[in-house]
């Protein structure tokens, strides 16, 4: 039996120069914890003051991992380079945009009970920008190099090359927030009708990805175990898509003229009634998935935290629908998926404070022995550490 040597314990500079963009997992995660619990229709939603302090924590955790990513930058460069090269690693550049748009938008939503409204204005105003402009960065240049320099082949098709291609998504269901806020006329109607391009932009990039994943998993079976929870990664395209429409409709009335402001409020109930449809279909189909991995052997890395932001699109999507349909059923769905949310972060970030302390998740990728390497082999890099 081939067995991996132990680690040696790493270096601080070692910590350093082995950090990925995919710890922004984590803080896209916590956010969407506590944004997702304010969307709740009431009384479901939660104590704004623990989910104040959840958003709170999400902020001191983009804080650090961008100020320890710049000194990666800075000290590393070669590394932070042949992350770029590495089709496994580079989509994750997507989880940077999507972390600073879900702290920038939990400002406006949970965050202001702490910061208030002005800061939480200011606050969002630069990270929905910064992370905007990183979102649409990621949206062409990952595609490009996967095209001109990583030349992926079919059977290598995971859900993480959604990410780079989900971030624009997130600026459309998050720049709406920040509508009321801009002076009324053609600001407010240029920011709207922006968020609704971004929408359309993100949904055909996802149309076109989506079919070579699921056509990976029908053709070339399973994904390797450590890829597995990255399946729910599918909901996030849904969810945020069902929330973006519903947020962009929320907004129009007053800042878009007639009739299109009550198109767009029927667009959000035509649109996302069967989206949210297919998300469910899709989270039973990924949760089998993981309950096949996790009995050969599946242990915790860091795609755990895909369990957390994509479920937290699909609240906030079944939150809105609640709001637009007035049905029952829909704020019963989001209190549901909210649950298995918090079920989802509390084992996610269990794991991570587990992996840091033994020091596992911050040591180099292990190398795979040549006779375990599964024929997708550059999908399993050290990017799910």
């Amino acid at each position: 039996m081939i067995t991996a040597a132990p680690l040696p314990p790493p270096s601080r500079a070692g910590l350093l120069r082995q950090l990925r963009p995919n710890w922004y997992a984590a803080v896209m995660g916590t956010a969407v914890l506590a944004s997702a619990g304010v969307a709740l229709p009431a009384p479901g939603n939660g104590p704004r003051g623990v989910l104040a302090a959840v958003w709170a924590l999400s902020l001191l955790m983009l804080l650090v991992l961008l100020t320890a990513r710049a000194a990666h930058w800075a000290r590393h460069r070669d590394q932070a380079r042949a992350q770029l090269r590495d089709p496994a690693v580079a989509p994750f550049y997507g989880c940077l945009a999507m972390a600073l748009l879900a702290v920038g938008g939990g400002a406006l939503t949970a965050g202001r009970e702490l910061i208030g409204t002005r800061a939480a204005v200011a606050l969002d105003t630069v990270l929905f920008t910064a992370g905007t402009a990183a979102g649409l960065g990621a949206a062409v240049a990952v595609p490009y190099l996967l095209a001109v320099r990583h030349r992926a082949e079919p059977a290598e098709a995971t859900p993480v090359w959604l990410l780079p291609l989900v971030a624009p998504m997130v600026s459309a269901a998050l720049g709406p927030l920040l509508v009321p806020h801009l002076p009324p006329g053609q600001p407010r109607e240029t920011l709207l009708l922006a968020c609704f391009a971004l929408f359309g932009l993100s949904l055909l990039a996802v149309l076109l990805t989506l079919p070579l994943v699921f056509g990976r998993l029908l053709t070339a079976g399973p994904l390797p175990l450590a890829l597995t929870p990255t399946l729910f990664l599918v909901l996030g395209p849904l969810g945020q898509s069902a929330t973006a429409v519903g947020a962009v409709a929320h907004a129009a009335p007053g800042v878009v003229p007639a009739p299109y402001d009550h198109g767009l409020l029927v667009l959000a109930v035509l649109y996302g009634v069967p989206v949210m449809g297919f998300a469910l279909l899709w989270l039973a189909f990924a949760t089998a998935h993981v309950v096949r991995a996790r009995r050969r052997g599946m242990g915790f890395s860091l795609t755990w935290w895909s369990f957390t932001f994509p479920v937290g699109t699909c609240v906030t999507g079944a939150a809105t629908l609640a709001r637009h349909t007035g049905l029952a059923a829909y704020d019963a769905l989001a209190a549901v998926l909210y649950g298995v949310l918090v079920l989802a972060w509390l084992a996610a970030a269990a794991g991570t404070v587990r992996g840091l302390v033994s020091g596992e998740l911050l040591a180099g990728p292990r190398p795979v022995p040549a006779a375990l390497r599964p024929a997708t082999g550059r999908t399993t890099s050290g990017a799910v550490r």
